[in-house]
């Protein structure tokens, strides 16, 4: 009985790993990426050849780089983000084509035997379907107020 839920786990991290739903993605400390998942193929449209390698910048928006990083830095070097914990943080991010979607992700710290800080896991969800309606309702009701 105790190697079924062994197997199942392992079954389950596969699948996950290679589900186009959402993009997962593991990146080394210093923000180059080692794994792109088929969701971050498709969501973001570089193949995972393209992806690996390259830094983060691939997905981030030029004029949040600096933001971004700063942000990077300051995780990497006090090993707590609030992101990690289930609270979802939402930003811009740009594809391959050059346009703007909306995703929100949490992040995971990965680590060493050491406990020492290796780099970052991501799951990232494309929301601009949602970001877009929702920013068109509060117009219509702005509109309406005045």
């Amino acid at each position: 009985m105790q190697q079924r839920p062994i197997k199942i786990r392992a079954q389950l991290g596969e699948a996950i790993l290679v589900s186009p739903a959402d993009a997962i993605l593991a990146t080394d400390r210093d923000g180059a990426i080692h794994f792109w998942n088929p969701g971050a193929v498709r969501i973001f449209g570089f193949t995972e050849e393209e992806a690996v390698g390259a830094s983060l910048d691939l997905i981030i928006p030029e004029r949040l780089r600096k933001r971004h990083w700063d942000g990077w830095q300051h995780v990497m070097e006090s090993g707590e983000t609030r992101y990690g914990t289930g609270d979802l943080l939402a930003v811009p991010a740009v594809t391959r084509d050059g346009r703007q979607i909306s995703i929100e992700f949490t992040i995971i710290l990965l680590r060493d035997a050491d406990h020492e800080i290796i780099g970052m896991a991501a799951i990232l969800r494309d929301v601009t379907a949602r970001f877009e309606e929702t920013r068109r309702l509060r117009r219509q009701l702005a509109a309406r107020s005045c």
